[in-house]
């Protein structure tokens, strides 16, 4: 009688400490799969039930966040040299429009100044033009004014010479109105 208490009991344990275990979140996102009705294996759900208990963290994959952020150096380091590679296709990817809007830049050769930064923000249409001009954001405090227009020319002149990119239907639908924030800093040495 004791011997099946006993077991009773541990079956009971191992059941509550199993549980725990398929309850618990691993804390590096897409390191595991979602969940199914079809497994039997523990894992982390894509969403969240008023039914569970206990924590929930729903995941949802963004890689590139939420807003399409782009940072642009006038010289890339060896690291980012092969971001700066135009695409020899049409753009199907966000990776590819990153891809080739480093390649359109070129910092201004006049009223150059080293460590500038500055951040635009703008959108595409679907067949790859722009809706409007770019909307200047961030400039470098304490630049003269001549100086930020002339960053300001230099960038618009380099987007307009790309234009218009070459999407992909799925991706020019996609970004068609979607802001899209770039930085340029031009770490280039001018010898001022």
């Amino acid at each position: 009688m004791w011997r099946a208490i006993l077991v009773l009991i541990l079956l009971a344990l191992s059941t509550v400490a199993a549980d725990a275990r398929r309850r618990q979140i691993n804390p590096i996102p897409f390191s595991h799969s979602p969940c199914s009705v079809l497994d039997n294996r523990p894992c982390t759900p894509s969403y969240c039930s008023v039914l569970d208990h206990g924590p929930c963290i729903p995941e949802i994959d963004y890689p590139y966040g939420e807003n399409l952020q782009l940072t642009i150096e006038s010289v890339p380091s060896d690291a980012d040299r092969a971001k700066y590679q135009k695409p020899d296709h049409d753009l199907d990817t966000i990776g590819d429009l990153f891809a080739e809007l480093r390649t359109c830049w070129s910092p201004p050769s006049d009223n150059a100044r080293m460590g500038m930064q500055m951040s635009v923000r703008f959108s595409f249409n679907k067949a790859g033009g722009l809706i409007g001009p770019p909307r200047l954001t961030y400039a470098t405090a304490g630049v003269p004014a001549d100086t930020r227009t002339t960053y300001l020319n230099a960038i618009s002149s380099s987007l307009n010479a790309c234009l218009p990119l070459k999407f992909t239907n799925g991706l020019g639908g996609a970004l068609a109105g979607r802001p899209i924030a770039i930085r340029y800093v031009d770490n280039r040495e001018t010898g001022k």
